[in-house]
């Protein structure tokens, strides 16, 4: 039995004289048990003509051929006001002995008219609600999630539905308002159940089923989109760009104007009188069906995270494309990233790390953290034993770089490499030359200075890619190791974003002060390492 109420007849009848399919009906009706909609549509149309002609229940009216006068009365009363709706079973009943067909014909009839009405294209939901979320629908969207191979524990339906759907929908409001209006009921149009949910109600367990049990949900990582267009209606939103221009702006990504989301706020300002001016109402019925796109699938992104060195000092962190030709024939990412997609299945990545090396610069001691967003994976979790194995493949495949600390780690985690980044500390251990000769003893007052404050005009280097200022970065101590009389090394504890080449050649006094000054002698660096960055994340592994 559908959960329908008295008062609910008039709009039943309305929607239904209209072109709404049963569905449909029920969604105008607010109904909101998610059963009612699983019924096969024809048996829900049986229910609706049953509850309209007060056959529900068994509560039929008797042919209009009693002697009473009473009697007469009623079917007068019954015939002389015929619903606005499909012909109502009881009324086509006519008297015994005026040649009216017989009752087995009146239902032969009445099966021909519920076939027409099976046929027909809703006008509210273009067929959606219709063949369009039948069993037939459930195996290909079931098909399509087995061939991409994806791994997933539970899934999400998403629809993607034409945006005339919201101008037919406003449509049958407007129709079925007047009725409201005339019979003094209110029912709120947010009550009305959406075209989406409705389907998702219907597809949801038919899918489930159909991939051996899975668990359809609303929130979940695995997503599985279904995309409806309507060619023959496309033209239904175009009144809105005159009548409600300021809601429809061109966009770079978007093919057409006519977004749903624009459509939707249009419909919030557009009065019901200038919108019955430009469409029908109830709206035109179609011809055909919407058209289902092909299924798509996606996973939302998983995380890894770990630490790289690099021991090359021909090899850039990211691929060198320099005015369209490639520098280097390959990098730190693509080393790491290669094995990494080949493992998880995945349509590509983002890679970030805690700050940067020059390519002529390598990162040693426990390495620099890293992590790369994996885009859409067909594989979503690796064993211990797995990741591991993946970690000595990155570190097979070259001798470069290495990795460590390789593991899975969640979205939230991401931020902690970046947190307070000009706050950690990084070591580098540099190779300077002096233009003048020097001793031991001339450069032995550097290791007692302590957090030496720098001012840093952009480096010439990269001023390129960012943006001019001086910025204010601390040396928080220095040791020095003397080779001859033109080398030393250099011991340097600096803030995260220090540019440790301009503090010591002095990038033409972009960078005060400098090694040049402090040693009063030209000064340059002829290699640099990074010894340590000061990131407790992500978390250390045991070998």
């Amino acid at each position: 039995m559908l959960p329908l109420k008295e008062k609910d007849k008039p709009i039943v009848q309305k929607l239904l004289s209209s072109g709404c399919c049963p569905r449909c009906v029920l969604r105008f009706c607010c109904v909101s048990v998610q059963a009612a909609y699983r019924k096969p549509p024809q048996d829900t149309l049986k229910e609706l003509q049953a509850f309209i002609s007060n056959t529900e229940n068994g509560k039929s009216q008797e042919p209009a051929a009693e002697s009473t006068e009473e009697n007469s009365k009623s079917h007068d009363a019954a015939v002389s006001e015929p619903p606005e709706g499909p012909p109502n079973k009881k009324a086509k009943l006519e008297p015994v002995g005026t040649g009216a067909p017989s009752e087995e014909d009146c239902c032969a009839a009445a099966e021909d008219k519920l076939k027409d009405e099976e046929s027909s294209v809703c006008v509210a939901c273009l067929g959606i609600l219709q063949e369009l979320c039948d069993p037939t629908q459930a195996v290909k969207i079931a098909e399509r999630v087995k061939a991409g191979e994806y791994e997933f524990d539970t899934l999400v339906l998403s629809v993607s539905l034409p945006a005339q759907l919201c101008v037919r929908e406003h449509s049958c409001w407007l129709h079925m308002k007047k009725e409201l209006r005339e019979k003094s009921m209110a029912v709120d149009k947010d009550d009305v159940i959406q075209v989406k949910e409705a389907f998702k109600w219907i597809m949801q367990g038919q899918v489930a089923k159909e991939l051996g049990g899975v668990a359809v949900v609303t929130r979940s990582l695995f997503e599985v989109s279904v995309e409806f267009t309507h060619p023959e209606t496309d033209a239904d939103c175009h009144f809105l760009a005159t009548t409600c221009s300021d809601c429809f702006k061109p966009t770079k990504n978007k093919q057409s104007v006519f977004t749903r989301m624009a459509v939707v706020k249009a419909l919030e300002k557009i009065s019901d009188t200038v919108f019955l001016k430009h469409y029908a109402c109830p709206p035109a019925r179609p011809t055909s069906s919407c058209i289902p796109q092909d299924v798509q699938c996606l996973h939302m992104s998983i995380f890894i995270a770990g630490r790289y060195n690099k021991f090359s000092r021909a090899l850039p962190q990211t691929p060198w494309v320099i005015d369209g030709e490639r520098r280097m024939e390959s990098s730190v990412e693509e080393l790491i990233a290669a094995p990494v997609l080949s493992s998880f299945r995945s349509d590509g990545f983002n890679f970030s790390s805690s700050g940067r090396e020059d390519v002529d610069v390598r990162t040693l001691g426990n390495g620099r953290p890293f992590a790369m967003e994996l885009l859409n994976p067909h594989r979503s979790r690796l064993s211990k034993a797995e990741m591991k194995q993946l970690q000595e493949t990155i570190n097979k495949s070259s001798d470069k770089i290495r990795v460590r600390d390789l593991q899975i780690v969640s979205r939230e985690a991401m931020s902690r490499m970046k947190e307070g980044e000009e706050d950690k500390t990084k070591s580098y251990t540099a190779l300077v030359w002096t233009q003048k000769p020097i001793q031991r003893e001339d450069i032995a007052f550097i290791d007692d200075i302590k957090d030496l404050t720098l001012d840093q005009k952009t480096p010439l280097r990269v001023l390129h890619r960012r943006a001019l200022a001086v910025r204010q970065r601390v040396v928080h101590r220095m040791n020095t190791r003397f080779l001859d009389s033109h080398h030393f090394h250099l011991e340097l504890k600096t803030q995260a974003g220090t540019y440790i080449k301009e503090f010591i050649h002095g990038d033409f006094g972009r960078t005060k002060p400098n090694m040049s000054v402090l040693l009063k002698t030209d000064t340059d660096i002829l290699e640099l390492d990074v010894e340590s960055v000061d990131v407790d994340w992500p978390p250390s592994i045991p070998e």
